[in-house]
């Protein structure tokens, strides 16, 4: 596509669209708002006055069925992805997809077939924000043998005590969010930026409150979604891994992620990166250079990808069905208690 006016629809303006996706394509060259479509069509309103759309939709159809519109980006929770996605791709749009990719690892493996049948769309996944600003610097030590051979991963996202009381959350709800449990796929998302995939899982978890307040019906609700996830398995690479999602470990810190190998070890938290090498008295810190500091540029990249600028890198489809199969892994281990194999077949 030429630097021609790129007409944009939104379906779903949550928050996370409204603070961010929305925002950051109003930054780029030549965009135009063109149809909202949004819970209630009083809600749809208020997006379109705060950012200029030009109208509000009463039905999240008419965004994928307008000729007026080039791309869609899809800000519902999961139960809609794989729906609007497919439906959006087939009406020939370009599609900026909400994190987490699906409900399950099916509808990611349909939204990924889709796409690739339609190569001169583009599909994108919003990424895994948390570590974008040293991914380069930890995969170019890993590649430079900092670590060593890998052997050991431990990463410990929570720090949260438990809400005894809160109402049910879209993230309790199965169906609303699948399988998808807390930050878990986002955080697995990063651990395959550097390391890669995970070819066995094991997991344990945990729901301390079986029941929540569904506001919106008045019903009182069953929580089948874990409040707590431990998995562990072992890597591609030969590395073991352990990684702990929780909502209910107060006072446990920022989420960290440290990277044990034969000669150095690496550890990321609270947005510094630290490595020791054999021989080191203690962990200090790794400088980042500007060159490798990566930050959030989701809508930037989704806009030049359009444009013929530069591909998708952040996040394509198949990384998407990736961490999406490392999901429904965690959630048949949970069920059955076995040690599941990755890829899932």
């Amino acid at each position: 596509m030429s630097d021609n006016a790129l007409r944009i629809g939104v379906i779903g303006a949550g928050a996370n669209t409204r603070d961010r996706h929305i925002p950051g394509l109003l930054e780029q060259e030549n965009i135009e708002m063109v149809a909202v479509a949004n819970r209630t069509p009083e809600s749809g309103r208020r997006v379109a006055e705060q950012f200029g759309f030009g109208r509000v939709a009463s039905h999240w159809t008419e965004i994928i069925e307008a000729p007026d519109i080039d791309a869609v980006v899809i800000g519902t929770w999961p139960y809609m992805h794989c729906t609007a996605t497919v439906a959006a791709l087939e009406a020939g749009k370009h599609v900026m997809c909400e994190a987490r990719m699906a409900m399950n690892a099916s509808e990611a493996r349909l939204m990924y077939r889709t796409a690739q049948a339609r190569p001169t769309q583009v599909a994108q996944i919003v990424p895994s924000p948390m570590t974008l600003g040293v991914d380069r610097a930890i995969q170019r030590l890993v590649r430079d043998g900092y670590l060593g051979d890998p052997l050991v991963v431990d990463m410990q996202v929570g720090g949260t005590w438990l809400d005894l009381d809160g109402p049910l959350h879209w993230r309790h709800d199965m169906d609303r969010s699948g399988l998808n449990i807390m930050t878990m796929g986002i955080y697995y998302e990063a651990l395959m930026r550097w390391l890669g995939e995970v070819v066995t899982v094991q997991a344990a978890g945990a729901v301390f409150v079986p029941q929540r307040l569904d506001e919106e019906t008045g019903v009182v609700r069953a929580v089948r979604i874990p409040e707590h996830v431990d998995v562990t398995g072992r890597m591609a690479c030969g590395a073991q891994y352990h990684l702990q999602v929780s909502s209910v470990t107060g006072l446990a810190g920022p989420p960290t992620a440290s990277l044990y190998g034969s000669q150095g070890t690496l550890r990321f938290s609270d947005g510094q990166l630290l490595g020791g090498r054999r021989g080191d008295a203690e962990l200090s810190p790794v400088e980042v250079s500007d060159s490798e500091r990566g930050a959030w540029r989701v809508e930037e990249e989704f806009v030049n990808a359009i444009r013929g600028r530069e591909a998708i890198t952040h996040t394509d489809f198949a990384t998407g069905v990736k961490y999406m199969e490392f999901t429904e892994a965690v959630s048949r281990s949970l069920q059955s208690g076995e040690t599941i194999r990755l890829p899932l077949p």
